[in-house]
């Protein structure tokens, strides 16, 4: 029994015990002993590249789409059920007359 627990190869059967943990900061190669900090001139330098880097600028385009969006979701919902009902009544009745002057005219708005 005293051949097991003093081989250094093994660790101690409890993962919190002094020698387990000895063993994992060996084999990272952490020395905990001593950490170096930045000299305050890096510290200033690695401040102001951080603040020139974490500027965000967020196109004009996505802006706009965003007020869009904004004003749809607060307009009240449209009910065109009636109209699309009439509608499909007079295209079936034949009595669905097109006033191609109108159309033309939304034809021509839209497209220029």
């Amino acid at each position: 029994m005293s051949k097991v627990d003093s081989n250094p190869a093994r660790t101690g059967f409890f993962p919190r015990s002094r020698s387990a943990a000895d063993s994992k900061v060996k084999a990272k190669g952490i020395n905990t002993g001593y950490l170096q900090r930045n000299a305050p001139s890096r510290m200033k330098e690695l401040e102001n590249t951080t603040k020139a880097h974490a500027k965000v600028d967020i196109p004009n385009a996505v802006r706009d789409y965003a007020k869009i969006k904004k004003a749809v979701d607060q307009a009240p919902d449209v009910d065109n059920t009636e109209k699309i009902a009439r509608l499909k009544q007079q295209i079936q009745s034949g009595s669905y007359s097109v006033d191609f002057d109108k159309l033309a005219d939304k034809i021509l708005s839209s497209e220029y």
